[in-house]
C-alpha cells in the first residue's frame, strides 16, 4: 500500500503550531531552530517567522485590497522597479505569479514559445516544481513516477565533492560543461531541438551543491549555440539568500546574461 501523504519525520512526527523569528514551536512548547523552510528565509536580511513588520504590512494591505494582478495598481509597478534594480539591465520584464511552480511552468512555456523547440536539458537529481510540466523535468520526481520523457535530457550534477570531477580536477567547470555539451549533442543527433537548459543556480534538493566557478557560463554558451535558452531557477536560492548577491546566478558574474 502506498501512502497518500509522506511525513518528513515518519519515526518521530513533528506537529508545529507557531513560529517566531528563526524558531518553530511544537504543541509541547519545544523550540526548534528552523533550518529547512525556504519561504521564511527570504529578503536581504533574514526576517524569519511572524516578523512584526511583515505581519503589520500584510494586515494593513488586507484591510485595503486583496486581489490578483489583473487590475492596474501602483504597488505592482513599484515592486517591479525595485526588483529591476537588483538585476542586470537586460532582465527588465516581470511576471508576478502565485508560486514557484507557476513561475517555472511559465518560464518553460516562454522558452518553448520563443525558440519554437520542445526539449529541455536538466541536471541530475533536480527538482523544479509540482506541476505535471515540472515533474517531467525533475529527475528527483519523475524517476519514482512515470519515468523520463523523450524530450527531457539529463546532464550530470556539477558536484565537486561527490561527483566524477572533484576539487582536485584541473578544470572541473570545463569537465562538467563538456558533459552537458555531450548530452546536448546526443539529443541533436536524434533530431531533437533544445528549448532550454533548466537549473537551480545552486542546486538545493540535490544537496546544496555549489557548482565550480564558470560552469553555468560555459553551459549557457553550449545551450545558446543549440538554439535554446538558459533558465536560472531561483525559487529556493534567490531573494538575498546567498549573501554576496541578491540572486544566486550573479555568483557567475555578468556572463550569464546574453
Amino acid at each position: 500500500m502506498i501512502s497518500s501523504c509522506r511525513l518528513f519525520f515518519p519515526e518521530d512526527p513533528v506537529k508545529i503550531i507557531r513560529g517566531q523569528g528563526q524558531y518553530l514551536y511544537d504543541e509541547q512548547g519545544r523550540e526548534y531552530l528552523d533550518c529547512i523552510n525556504n519561504v521564511a528565509h527570504g529578503a536581504p536580511l533574514v526576517v524569519g517567522h511572524c516578523h512584526p513588520t511583515v505581519v503589520r504590512a500584510a494586515h494593513e494591505q488586507n484591510l485595503v485590497l486583496n486581489t490578483n494582478s489583473r487590475y492596474l495598481h501602483d504597488n505592482i509597478v513599484d515592486y517591479a522597479q525595485r526588483l529591476s534594480e537588483t538585476l542586470p539591465e537586460k532582465l527588465s520584464v516581470f511576471y508576478f505569479l502565485n508560486s514557484g511552480s507557476e513561475a517555472n511552468d511559465l518560464a518553460l512555456r516562454l522558452a518553448r514559445q520563443y525558440t519554437g523547440h520542445q526539449d529541455v536539458v536538466v541536471l541530475d537529481h533536480a527538482y523544479h516544481g509540482h506541476l505535471s510540466s515540472l515533474i517531467d523535468i525533475s529527475p528527483y520526481k519523475f524517476r519514482n513516477l512515470d519515468g523520463q520523457k523523450e524530450w527531457v535530457h539529463v546532464a550530470p550534477l556539477p558536484d565537486t565533492y561527490r561527483g566524477p570531477y572533484r576539487e582536485d580536477h584541473p578544470d572541473p567547470a570545463e569537465a562538467y560543461a563538456s558533459e552537458a555539451k555531450r548530452v546536448i549533442s546526443r539529443a541533436q543527433e536524434k533530431g531533437r531541438k533544445i528549448a532550454a537548459f533548466f537549473a537551480e543556480s545552486l542546486p538545493s534538493v540535490s544537496g546544496q551543491i555549489i557548482p565550480p566557478a564558470g560552469y553555468f557560463s560555459r553551459v549557457a554558451e553550449h545551450i545558446r549555440r543549440a538554439g535554446g535558452l538558459f533558465v536560472a531557477d531561483e525559487i529556493q536560492v534567490g531573494f538575498g539568500r546567498v549573501g554576496k548577491h541578491f540572486w544566486a546566478f550573479q555568483l557567475e558574474g555578468r556572463r550569464l546574461c546574453p
